[in-house]
């Protein structure tokens, strides 16, 4: 039942896989309602990652401003404690501005720090990593993923075995503090005392129709100029391949084929697998978030589901 009295400002949530038309589907609402569309991908915060990131076109940004899209440049770190203080500063200037913030993206990282809250995590200590590395190197990641798993399985079940970096933080936290990560985010704040969310997945039902929609937005990138894109970037010589904007699915992939080790016809291939791999994790995650509503993407009467989501939680925030 609705609370007429429920105080805390709304905010809608739209999650999904890569690919799945969030991005158009924010931009039919846009035309429609008096909404402030919040980006919610860890790509689109960086300048000149335009063609691969899927970001909207100048003109249509000029029309439709998103938040938290192009602000900072491929050399700078971004993490989900940013976003979190980002996304609030966001919040907070669309309701100020009367637009419904409408947060949209695919870093299903980022969606579950805004809606659980981020724990008081220990700051890195260049020793600890040192020391963590130095074992990495003797018997590998996979090795230090189990090691993880027998510390935190439930923060090893999220991460890859080859995710270096974040098997690496995981197990830095532990030593640090003697609390594994997910002991230390039980303990996190609840946002939702703060904002009232309202959570939708934008997924196709048709996994394969997924799979075909990444193949050909990947197509469509590279006769866009993707690769003039990522040549762009290299050449700039501070950039290199361990940045988490370089990291980011097809810029990878193309990176090294700048790199001299791979084809280029192997890269866009490996970028089309990789790409589905993401959508895959992404898939997971949504699965594992509590009170969300699903839609499906292709269904005929997707968009006027969300229309009518929208139009429930305007009215109510009028009452």
């Amino acid at each position: 039942m609705t609370n007429l009295h429920d105080l805390r400002p709304p905010v809608v949530l739209i999650m999904g896989p890569t690919a799945s038309g969030k991005t158009d589907l924010a931009l039919r609402l846009a035309e429609r309602w008096p909404i402030q569309i919040v980006s919610v991908d860890s790509a689109m915060v960086y300048r000149g990652m335009d063609i691969g990131t899927g970001k909207p076109a100048p003109e249509v940004l000029q029309r439709y401003p998103h938040m938290l899209v192009d602000i900072l440049d491929p050399s700078q770190p971004y993490s989900a404690g940013q976003f979190v203080r980002d996304a609030h500063k966001a919040i907070a200037t669309s309701h100020a501005e009367g637009k419904l913030p409408v947060l949209v993206g695919g870093t299903m990282l980022y969606f579950r720090a805004l809606r659980r809250g981020l724990a008081d995590m220990p700051s890195a200590d260049p020793q600890i990593r040192a020391a963590i590395d130095l074992e990495a190197t003797r018997v590998g990641w996979p090795a230090m993923h189990a090691e993880l798993s027998r510390i935190d399985p439930e923060a090893a079940a999220r991460i890859q075995p080859k995710d270096a970096q974040r098997i690496q933080r995981a197990l830095e936290v532990f030593r640090l503090s003697g609390r594994t990560m997910t002991e230390l985010h039980a303990l996190a704040p609840n946002p939702e005392e703060r904002f009232r969310f309202f959570a939708y997945a934008w997924v196709p039902s048709d996994r394969q129709a997924l799979y075909a929609a990444i193949e050909t937005r990947l197509d469509r990138m590279m006769q866009s100029g993707f690769m003039a894109e990522v040549s762009k970037l290299y050449e700039r010589g501070d950039l290199h391949a361990d940045l988490p904007a370089i990291r980011s699915v097809g810029y990878r992939q193309l990176w090294e084929h700048l790199d001299g080790g791979v084809p280029l016809d192997s890269a866009v291939k490996q970028a089309i697998l990789a790409t589905r791999h993401l959508a895959r994790r992404q898939l997971i995650w949504l699965r594992s978030e509590r009170e969300l509503s699903w839609i499906d993407a292709l269904d005929s009467s997707a968009d006027a589901q969300m229309v009518r989501a929208i139009a429930s939680v305007l009215d109510e925030r009028q009452t």
